[in-house]
């Protein structure tokens, strides 16, 4: 009798956990659909195989060789051939802007020289991603010798001709990992510390009752909203400067480009930051549900779509698409450029119009829910 009785109420305790569990739409979520964005997030997104990369390539003899070889790089699911360049002064800055991952040099005369059994092309790579760039060169490297085979030269030479391959690798000589790391890691802190801290503190004063005194008083929505984000705002600004100067001093990875630009672009994604925390806490029904769905974007989403880890081009194009609502990807990809390629304001000006736009729209978003939660 006894134990029916401990079973029932074991049961009954189970039952009410389970419908507790059902009410709550955002466990439900975070049970659910958390392990399935893993999965695919990790099941494509880690790959060390680099598809899809954009070459630019400069041939100022354009004959049959150069052509052929060209033309291999292009049947590869490893590169697409995006333009043309008509002076070696261009490679730096098609290189600078991003969007390139190699440029393919030839040699004048090409196919001439390769007739007599010696001819040469270099291989320009940005370096400030070296895992990427040695992928890159050795896969370029791979098909042009494959020409050799396809293509044997006439009369006899004593056996194959050979393409003398010069690597070169921009920005990054010594492929240093840290060059790659520090963007994404200034990224992923500013994320954390502005988004999960400032989401977590406007839902503790929801669940304390605190925010109810609030929202009953004179007080305005966005002087309410300013004043939760301000502590963080200035432990981000801490955390900025300690990041790069643990970079410079300790990893020795310079600031090639200008420190006001790096400083005003981070300013910037910490207030996406700040405003994306605001609008998770204010949409977050509990403290837990407002760290888990920040430690999701700010942890796991940053880290697979940011670029920061693994290539986007790797990810499938719904992924590539959803990557692009990533406040830091657009963050990493300009503090590279500014940091490691000396690029300017030009250079970074979509990156700074997205993350400007995002800043705006998060923050106009929050004080509108927040002033909907006053008026009802």
């Amino acid at each position: 009798m006894i134990k029916n009785i401990k079973n029932s109420q074991f049961f009954a305790f189970v039952k009410k956990e389970f419908l507790y569990i059902f009410r709550d739409t955002w466990t439900m979520i975070i049970l659910l659909l958390l392990p399935v964005l893993m999965i695919i997030l990790f099941g494509f997104g880690i790959s060390t195989e680099i598809k899809n990369t954009r070459v630019a390539v400069f041939d100022p003899s354009r004959d049959a060789a150069t052509q052929q070889i060209v033309n291999n790089l292009s049947e590869s699911e490893y590169f697409i051939i995006d333009r043309y360049i008509s002076d070696i002064s261009e490679v730096d800055k098609v290189l600078k802007k991003g969007d390139i991952g190699l440029v393919v040099v030839f040699a004048g005369n090409f196919n001439e020289n390769m007739q007599r059994g010696n001819a040469s092309l270099q291989l320009i790579a940005d370096g400030s991603d070296p895992n990427t760039a040695a992928s890159l060169t050795n896969y370029a490297t791979a098909i042009i010798n494959s020409q050799l085979h396809r293509s044997p030269p006439a009369g006899d030479l004593g056996g194959l001709p050979r393409i003398n391959c010069e690597l070169k690798l921009l920005y990054n000589p010594t492929m240093k990992g840290a060059y790659n790391t520090v963007p994404g890691v200034l990224g992923m802190v500013l994320m954390l510390i502005c988004t999960m801290m400032t989401s977590i503190a406007i839902a503790r004063e929801k669940e304390s009752g605190s925010m109810e005194v609030l929202l009953v008083s004179p007080i305005k929505p966005a002087t309410i909203i300013l004043s939760k984000t301000a502590p963080y705002f200035v432990l981000a600004l801490f955390n900025l400067a300690t990041v790069l100067l643990l970079s410079v001093f300790v990893l020795k990875v310079p600031i090639v480009g200008s420190l006001g630009l790096l400083t005003g672009l981070s300013l910037i994604f910490i207030f996406v930051c700040l405003s994306l925390g605001v609008l998770i806490s204010i949409v977050a029904p509990s403290q837990i549900v407002a760290m888990l769905v920040s430690a999701v974007i700010g942890m796991l989403l940053t880290v697979m779509l940011s670029g920061m880890m693994f290539p986007i081009e790797n990810l499938p194009l719904v992924l590539r698409w959803i990557a692009q609502i990533i406040p830091a990807k657009w963050f990493i990809e300009a503090a590279r450029n500014v940091m490691i390629k000396g690029a300017g304001i030009a250079a970074i000006a979509k990156e700074l119009s997205v993350l400007s736009a995002m800043a705006v729209f998060f923050l106009a978003v929050s004080v509108k829910r927040f002033q909907l939660r006053i008026t009802n």
